[in-house]
């Protein structure tokens, strides 16, 4: 992971489908320039009383998202789950569980830019410039991504019915 400090400013997508609280199962398949990440999306029944519980897994039918990262440079899936958020080190810039953002002037991203100020034909100003910080904070993980933009669509399935259309955005 890496050290944020003051410059970050943590802004939320709200063109993100809200995955399901309670049971998102993201699911990623990546090349080397790509990412699609697919993941449950909310969906409480209109007479849903609060009483039962649904259990669900990689082939439960469900509204699902698939959301495709272009030109992936650098990605991340893992901890913190929403219970220990707190640990994130943009949990106090408004980063929450849940959600999907976008991080400004990323120290990741400028991390990275460091990292490849070596090579020969390193530009500063176009590498700040073409790259995007995302973060995708779900239940139980988050995904994290430096990328150049995204696209997302939405259908009914399960997430083992989706991979193979994933594999497809990726290719």
């Amino acid at each position: 992971m890496y050290e944020v400090d003051n410059k970050d400013k943590v802004i939320e997508l709200k063109d993100f489908p809200q995955s399901s609280i309670g049971a998102p199962i993201p699911t990623i398949l990546a090349s080397e320039h790509k990412v699609a990440i697919a993941y449950y999306l909310q969906n409480t029944p209109s007479d849903w009383d609060g009483t039962t519980v649904k259990v669900m897994d990689e082939s439960s039918i469900e509204p699902v998202a698939i959301v495709v990262f272009e030109r992936c440079y650098a990605k991340y899936f893992g901890p913190p789950n929403d219970e220990a958020f707190e640990g994130h080190p943009l949990a106090n810039t408004g980063l929450t569980p849940y959600a999907c953002f976008e991080v400004m002037n990323s120290s990741w991203i400028r991390k990275l830019e460091r990292m490849n100020s070596v090579h020969p034909y390193h530009d500063k100003q176009r590498f700040l410039s073409i790259w995007r910080h995302f973060i995708l904070a779900f239940h139980d993980s988050i995904f994290e991504c430096i990328a150049t933009d995204y696209s997302i669509s939405t259908e009914i399935g399960s997430i083992e019915d989706i991979i193979p259309k994933m594999a497809k955005h990726i290719q």
